[in-house]
Formats: structure tokens, C-alpha cells, sequence
């Protein structure tokens, strides 16, 4: 089982200070160490969940770019990018040229978008649910579209492209897409007609992921998709540290492992005062036994 890092957090002590220096080393460690993604928030205001808009929070496409630079190895991804937050034609121009620089190890990670607070923050239209999932949808169709040899015209609901130019292409002609999410109506089955990989929360265990998984493989018989082709990621730990308990973490991956996921994304969120330490001890401490799994 490989993992994953999303660094989720910039407010640690001193972070006035010290936060571009955090991230860097953060990085370099989980580059360096075996991580295998990397994963930034697509936010323009820290989650309220984790303290709220008045802590530090930066642009996720600009912070991309510049893991881009000091990395070699680990891939890089959103988790996720808000289908509203970025004209779908900008968006894939955007994250290719992130892959390009990056030597072909972006993925697109892209949802429906929830946060409205941020939205009506800074002025950025938030249209009902429906329609959300209506644009991911013509967002995903988009930049396979500008990925492919048709740089025609789009013709969408909601968006309208006359050209869809996007040169240099993917440094692998095109990019994986993550669709972030788990609701079974409408997420899971735009994960089985486009995604190559999913990402999941544990918040409901083992058999929450199970019945998640299920419902996947049947949206997957019914648009004709090989199941088994489609990329399973989780996040959370299941209400355990993998640092401070990891052998009850490392017992509950296995139980993962065996359902079909093969990569844990482990959040640095708030509460870890020192992410480079503890992305030290990850990778130093518990990734050796997960890779065993």
C-alpha cells in the first residue's frame, strides 16, 4: 500500500515566519522518502472545520507549481479542485502546465465544490448543487477534449469554448483525473465513466468503504468500465494516528488494503506543530510496514 500527504495545514507556531520554510522541507522529506502523492487544498479560505478563513491559507495552483520545482519524484495533485473556482478551459491549461513542469506528475483532482462562505467571500458565483455537478461533469469532457488532437469548439450547457487549444500538451499526452467524493448518485458515477482514480473518506470504517466501493463497481457495469483499472485512494485515519498508533493503523490498512484501496492519504492538519518531524517519522517509521501490505 503506498501513501500520501496533504499537507492541509499552515498554521503552526511562528508560521509568520516560517511557513514557506515548513512546506519546503515537508516536501523534500516526503519526496525524498518514498511518499508517493503529495496533495494540496484548492482553497481560498482555511476550512472552518480547521480554525476558519482568518488562518493562513495559500492559492493551491501557486503552490503546485512551486512543489513542482523542488520535487523529483512524488506525484502532485489538488484535493481537490473546485469545479467553480476555475473557468474548466483556464483550469486544464493551468494544471498542465503544472504537469509539464513538474516532468509529467500532476493529476487533476477535481469535486463538485461545497465551501459557499469562500465563494460569497470574494464575490465568486455558488450555483446550486445540481448545476455544480452539471459543470464538473462538462469541466472533466473539457479538458479531455483540450488533452486530445480536437482543439475544435465546445459546446456545453454552461460553458462554450470555440477553440480548445492547450500546447504543450501533458507530458503523457494526457493526465489522470481524481474525482473527489463519495456520493453514490451522482460522484461515484462520473468516477466510473472518466476518473482513473477515486478518493474516499473512512469516516464510516471498514464497511462504509466497502459499501462505497460496491456502489462504484456497479456504476462501472453499467457504463461498460473496468473496475479494477480505476485508482482507489483513501483519506483519514480512521480516527487513529499512524505515528503515535501505528500498529492499530497498520491493522485497520490492511483490512483497506484488502477491499481494494492502495494508497492512504494521511492530512497534516492542525494540532501537528511540526509537520517536517512529522512527515519525518512517516516515512522513516510507518511506510516501510505499509508498503509491506
Amino acid at each position: 500500500m503506498q501513501l500520501g500527504i496533504h499537507y492541509a495545514n499552515f498554521t503552526n507556531p511562528d508560521w509568520q515566519t516560517k511557513l514557506l520554510e515548513r512546506l519546503t522541507e515537508t516536501a523534500k522529506v516526503a519526496d525524498e522518502g518514498g511518499v508517493n502523492l503529495l496533495t494540496v487544498m484548492d482553497h481560498w479560505f482555511q476550512m472552518e472545520v480547521m480554525n476558519g478563513p482568518f488562518e493562513p491559507m495559500l492559492e493551491g495552483y501557486s503552490t503546485l507549481g512551486y512543489l513542482a520545482g523542488i520535487t523529483k519524484n512524488v506525484r502532485l495533485s489538488m484535493l481537490v479542485t473546485g469545479v467553480t473556482y476555475r473557468h474548466p478551459g483556464l483550469l486544464a491549461k493551468t494544471a498542465t502546465t503544472v504537469d509539464v513542469l513538474s516532468g509529467g506528475r500532476t493529476m487533476l483532482g477535481i469535486g463538485a465544490a461545497w465551501y459557499e462562505r469562500e465563494h460569497e467571500g470574494l464575490g465568486v458565483p455558488f450555483p446550486p448543487l445540481k448545476e455544480r455537478f452539471e459543470r464538473l461533469e462538462e469541466a472533466i469532457l473539457i479538458a479531455q477534449q483540450m488533452w486530445s488532437d480536437d482543439d475544435g469548439a465546445y459546446e456545453g450547457k454552461h460553458y462554450q469554448l470555440k477553440e480548445t487549444i492547450c500546447l504543450p500538451k501533458p507530458v503523457r499526452g494526457s493526465m489522470p483525473i481524481l474525482v473527489g467524493g463519495g456520493g453514490e448518485r451522482k460522484t461515484l458515477r462520473l468516477v466510473a465513466q472518466y476518473a482513473d482514480a477515486c478518493h474516499l473518506f473512512v469516516r464510516e470504517g471498514v464497511d462504509g468503504l466497502r459499501h462505497k466501493l460496491d456502489v462504484l463497481r456497479r456504476h462501472c457495469d453499467d457504463v461498460g468500465r473496468d473496475y479494477d483499472t480505476i485508482e482507489k485512494t483513501i483519506g483519514g485515519a480512521g480516527g487513529l494516528d499512524p505515528v503515535t498508533q501505528t500498529d492499530e493503523w497498520l491493522s485497520q490498512m490492511e483490512q483497506y488494503r484488502a477491499l481494494g484501496a492502495s494508497l492512504v492519504t494521511i492530512t497534516i492538519a492542525p494540532g501537528v506543530d511540526d509537520p517536517v518531524g512529522y512527515a519525518t517519522d512517516l516515512v522513516e517509521r510507518v511506510l516501510p510496514r505499509l508498503e509491506e501490505i
